[in-house]
């Protein structure tokens, strides 16, 4: 069900000097997003490429309403992975299946309380 890791997601209050830092490490901007919270306020999302380029992605977010690390896992099917995933009663959905530019993404909490995204199809 679970293909790979495609990247963490770390929250930053400051995505311009946090973007500097993991440049001058390294890594190099893949892409950035900007969106809109339901207030007018704009957040970005900034993905991050690793040297090798076979390596999940860093991606940095300002996004004042999710202050937390998300950890993206890749699916095939991200519809037929919250169905499934569904059925464990441990599983705690916060976001259920929903269009994004890219395809598809599901937010749940496992037991453990991490966070993790399905993106996918």
């Amino acid at each position: 069900m679970i293909r790979k890791l495609e990247c963490v997601c770390l929250f930053t209050p400051n995505i311009r000097e946090s973007e500097a830092f993991y440049l001058s490490l390294g890594l190099h901007r893949g892409w950035i997003i900007e969106r809109s919270l339901p207030t007018g306020a704009t957040w970005t999302l900034i993905g991050l490429k690793f040297p090798d380029a076979t390596s999940s992605e860093l991606v940095l977010s300002d996004n004042p309403e999710n202050k937390f690390t998300e950890i993206e896992l890749a699916v095939d099917d991200v519809r037929a992975s919250f169905a499934e995933i569904g059925r464990n009663p441990a599983v705690a959905w916060i976001r259920e299946p929903f269009a994004t530019e890219s395809g598809h993404v599901a937010v749940m909490t496992a037991p453990d309380g991490n966070v993790f995204v399905l993106v996918g199809a």
